[in-house]
């Protein structure tokens, strides 16, 4: 079995109303000086394979088909 981590990020230059949100709250939760944050996912997936060549190559297509947008998100795959 492999296990991998798979992060997705929005691309440099993407809007992210979401980070500018959350530095609203930390500002008004007390903690001063944040000034940006940027959020995304974490996927942690376990595969039945031995294969890490396979293995990678699957995830790969899940992030192109599923897990990331593309044209707004990179992706990054890290096998444990």
């Amino acid at each position: 079995m492999i296990k991998a981590r798979v992060t997705v990020t929005l691309k440099n230059g993407v809007l992210d109303p979401q980070g500018k949100a959350i530095v609203g709250a930390l500002d008004s939760l007390g903690f001063e000086g944040v000034n940006s944050v940027r959020q995304g996912k974490v996927f942690d997936v376990e595969l039945d394979t031995k294969d890490k060549a396979q293995a990678e190559s699957h995830l790969k297509a899940m992030c192109d088909k599923l897990l990331a947008n593309t044209v707004i998100e990179d992706y990054s795959v890290e096998i444990a």
